[in-house]
């Protein structure tokens, strides 16, 4: 059998495929952009067809970077941007609109009804998540009322909903299934994630007809083969399913309850395996199915940081401070620290564990002896700071110790920032050798489908770290930090928040 696998990453600008050995190794890499659409303000729409002619981009382009041939592919891995709805005719395949983009906010005037009507409880017992047009449900209905004749085609079968994974198992078998995996099924505020079922309740109060939700499957296994896919034989068995974070916490060996991953990109997205029970938070997380392996299913709790990359951008383009965001580390390790300059990362208000939307970015702390350099450090401390947050609350949640943090996303490559999450944790941090830790954790799970990776010990054995942080910081001088952090979130906050 050959070993190699496709691993397909479709996120929300873009489409990434890797070609993954047996041994772990990172054979190829390609990238496709695609347009995004905004028809109003707030809206936010995909072109499924646009979406397809990525995927098809980057298989021709993986190829043809490896050497290798397509008919050598063992097994496709398939990981996504998550939330995001598409509805299509169950007959033929075709799209009755864009994909509605998990950004979408156009129904929330909606979300706002059913929270004043009392249903917010009910959501978040079933389905572990908050009332958010971020989630499915409500983009669902939205296409349902606004295209003519939908909702009744709906009702009597005719069309089908899916997340993105769904749509493209779709596609690469020509229509054969119409499924999901477990871990985007908890996305859409349709699922009941303690007993693993739609729920008809859910269903019935958001105006979806139960018939066309995809059947929710395992993670690995195999669930159609390739058929008709320009540039890939026939056959090959699609058997890796997991949404972008899932996949990432996945890729990341995070097998076991306390182990967490992070993600920094625009935002940080911090996931922990809570193992085989849900853990409901007092501070705001979500509770999400983290993974489902045959008949069992692993939790998580996730939160996340609106801002964290992006406060980088915002010292480079908004306060025109460095040229490149690649100038941040070496411009904050010219100072041994930021003095007594706080940066509180509010810019898009805070997330978990505050949720104060009105919050505003915070500077606090400046002197006449404060400069660039400190300003620098202090903003990649913020990031820092709202990560030890997360993390904290997820402990203090799942009654979990964080033994250590896994890391990937393109700020993890800045060293300084991972040896300050290092200190304020008192965790090792380690980041892999490929922090493409979405498609890597898709690749592993159809590797074990397919029997590339025997079992979970081979996938840990095929991961490789490439750096550990370990934490130094005395621990008067990370409390004392703490406490002038949290002073400071206290003062960005809005006058609503602290009261």
């Amino acid at each position: 059998m050959s070993a190699f696998i496709l691993c397909i990453d479709q996120g929300t600008t873009g489409t990434t495929a890797l070609l993954l050995s047996s041994s772990g190794d990172v054979l190829a890499k390609a990238n496709r952009e695609f347009p995004q659409h905004f028809p109003q303000p707030g809206w936010v729409e995909h072109d499924t067809g646009e979406i397809w002619r990525s995927v098809l981009g980057v298989i021709e382009d993986v190829f043809a970077k490896s050497g290798a041939s397509p008919q050598e592919c063992a097994a496709i891995g398939i990981t996504n941007q998550r939330e995001t709805s598409v509805v299509w005719e169950r007959e033929g395949g075709a799209p009755i609109h864009r994909a509605i983009v998990w950004q979408d906010r156009r129904t929330a005037s909606r979300t706002a009804e059913l929270r004043a009507a009392g249903h917010e409880a009910l959501v978040r017992e079933r389905t572990g998540l908050v009332l958010d047009p971020y989630f499915s449900g409500t983009k669902v209905d939205w296409i349902l009322s606004h295209v003519e004749g939908a909702r009744a085609r709906a009702e009597r079968g005719e069309l089908c909903f899916g997340t993105i994974d769904s749509w493209l198992v779709a596609r690469l078998s020509d229509h054969a299934v119409h499924v999901t995996d477990a871990t985007n099924a908890s996305r859409t505020m349709l699922y009941d994630i303690r007993g693993g079922v739609w729920d008809e309740e859910l269903a019935s109060l958001l105006r979806v007809p139960m018939a066309m939700l995809p059947e929710v499957r395992s993670c690995s296994e195999e669930y159609a083969k390739t058929r008709g896919v320009p540039g890939l034989p026939d056959g090959i068995p699609i058997a890796g399913m997991a949404g972008d974070q899932q996949a990432a916490l996945f890729g990341q060996t995070c097998f076991h309850a306390g182990e967490a991953k992070c993600t920094y990109g625009t935002g940080a997205f911090l996931l922990m395996n809570t193992g085989e029970r849900p853990v409901a938070s007092e501070h705001g997380l979500l509770t999400t199915v983290a993974l489902r392996l045959g008949d069992r299913t692993t939790y998580a709790l996730e939160g996340s940081a609106f801002i964290a990359g992006a406060a980088v951008q915002w010292l480079r383009d908004g306060l025109g401070l460095i040229e490149s965001a690649s100038e941040i580390e070496a411009l904050a390790a010219s100072v041994e620290s930021a003095g007594d300059v706080v940066f509180v990362p509010a810019l898009a208000g805070l997330g978990a564990p505050h949720w104060d939307p009105h919050a505003r970015g915070l500077l606090w702390g400046l002197t006449r002896d404060t400069t660039r350099a400190h300003i620098a450090r202090a903003v990649l401390e913020g990031i820092a700071f709202e990560v030890a947050d997360l993390a904290l609350a997820m402990v203090e949640d799942s009654g979990k110790s964080l033994g250590r943090l896994r890391v990937d996303g393109g700020a993890s490559q800045n060293e300084l920032l991972m040896s300050m999450q290092a200190d304020l944790l008192d965790v090792s941090v380690d980041r892999p050798a490929s922090v493409e830790t979405t498609a890597l954790g898709a690749g592993y799970l159809a590797g074990l489908a397919v029997g590339v990776f025997s079992d979970l010990d081979d996938v840990v054995r095929a991961h490789r770290i490439e750096r550990t942080w370990e934490p130094r910081m005395a621990p008067d001088e990370r409390a004392a930090r703490l406490h002038r952090w949290r002073e400071a979130v206290s003062r960005a906050k809005s006058t609503e928040a602290v009261k």
